[in-house]
């Protein structure tokens, strides 16, 4: 287990360390195993600037490219991380608080058809997830490891509220992956 030294010199458990695989359901394992080792809200920032750095290479009308019929195009990708970020994070919130009311999961699909994304400059989008990227090293920088530990119901799942932050983390990783081997490659 990850541990720091608080500034008393104790030694204790990183409350932002990798999660346990009982902290979110199995269909997230993918997310949270893709995210390296490390202090997750470094990580964070600084998967923020390899994305920025990769949506850069869609300059124009290339932000409209789909890899194959039917798929998203990239503006729609980077929308949907966003989107997804957000609904983790809200999740995040409500269960950091105390607030064990069950959430229900939500369809992408929707997401996407509202969001409007075609319409949109790429830059606009990118600096959207950018907003949307520092709230939640905000909200997750300022959780006690109490509130960090705490679990609410979520899609019909019990998740912690650290799992969550890795979920995004891995969850962007997961989309900045196809965009590099599908969109560019």
């Amino acid at each position: 287990m990850v541990t720091h030294t608080t500034s008393h010199g104790d030694e204790t458990m990183n409350p932002l360390g990798r999660p346990g695989a009982g902290e979110y359901a199995p269909s997230y394992a993918g997310y949270v195993n893709a995210v390296p080792d490390g202090e997750l809200l470094v990580l964070l920032r600084d998967q923020l600037a390899e994305t920025e750095a990769l949506l850069r290479e869609f300059s124009g009308a290339r932000g409209d490219h789909r890899y194959a019929p039917g798929k998203w195009t990239v503006k729609e990708v980077v929308g949907h991380i966003a989107d997804s970020e957000r609904v983790f994070s809200y999740r995040a919130l409500r269960f950091a608080r105390g607030d064990r009311t069950p959430l229900p999961g939500f369809e992408q699909e929707d997401f996407i058809r509202g969001g409007n994304f075609a319409a949109r400059p790429l830059p606009e989008i990118a600096g959207e997830l950018r907003s949307v990227r520092m709230a939640t090293i905000t909200l997750f920088a300022g959780l006690s490891e109490e509130a960090l530990m705490r679990r609410g119901p979520a899609n019909n799942v019990e998740v912690s509220v650290r799992a969550l932050a890795w979920i995004i983390a891995g969850h962007e990783r997961h989309h900045a992956r196809i965009v590099r081997e599908r969109y560019l490659g």
